[in-house]
């Protein structure tokens, strides 16, 4: 869903609603009660050229300023944390994959496959916007999902509830020979920079897929259905 206009985002932003960020012209300036709601509540606020909101918004009339509210309701890590503890089970940590098409592919098998959702981070990541909903054949109703300021430290907690954190990255283990335990975090970075290291570093245990072919790479929602189905293969 598009808002635009000053007093129609600073309403969207008053209110309960999840917005995913909000974009102002690169030539106007915020109105001070938008910065101080988004620096309030964590909402990114990102300067783009006034023609890719216009675009977005389908008029001229903008003001020079969008927000873009998610159709989903994300909930707090910890609902996400309990859940893959009750059920034995396992959640995704999107790790700054921006491609919402990627994403809902994800989020797909997530479902498919028994996981409780997923955990995104703020900033440099895919909305979850009508992309993804589509690409994920409606399964993002389905799962709970939760943004936070910083992975790490969220993913911190879980381990300290119990829960193993597990990275797909290249120097692993094979992931054919390791049994993934339960229940876990199945980190997935992006294509073009992998898992950050501050989560490797807290990971329990790295894991690989083995290649053979001349491209010597996954698409990420490709590995992460492998990595998935590991997760569950035993039990399914």
């Amino acid at each position: 869903m598009i808002v635009y206009g000053k007093n129609p985002v600073i309403e969207a932003l008053r209110s309960d609603k999840d917005i995913e960020k909000v974009l102002v012209a690169h030539d106007s300036h915020p109105p001070y009660q938008v910065v101080k709601l988004c620096k309030q509540k964590g909402i990114k606020l990102q300067k783009v050229p006034r023609e890719k909101i216009e675009e977005l918004a389908g008029t001229k009339k903008t003001q020079g300023i969008l927000a873009i509210i998610s159709p989903i309701k994300y909930v707090p890590p910890e609902e996400i944390f309990r859940n893959a503890i009750e059920k034995n089970s396992f959640f995704l940590v999107l790790d700054h994959i921006t491609d919402p098409q990627n994403v809902g592919n994800l989020l797909r098998t997530c479902e498919v496959f028994g996981g409780v959702g997923a955990l995104l981070p703020t900033h440099r990541s895919s909305p979850i916007n009508e992309v993804v909903a589509k690409a994920s054949s409606g399964a993002v109703f389905y799962l709970k999902l939760s943004k936070v300021a910083n992975l790490s430290n969220s993913l911190r907690e879980f381990k300290k509830q119990g829960g193993w954190i597990i990275s797909v990255e290249r120097g692993g283990k094979d992931i054919r020979s390791f049994s993934i335990p339960l229940p876990c975090a199945l980190v997935l970075g992006s294509e073009g920079e992998g898992v950050s290291k501050n989560i490797l570093d807290i990971s329990d245990t790295v894991v690989s897929i083995p290649m053979v072919g001349k491209i010597n790479s996954l698409n990420v929602s490709s590995a992460g259905a492998l990595a998935m189905w590991e997760c569950v293969r035993s039990f399914i």
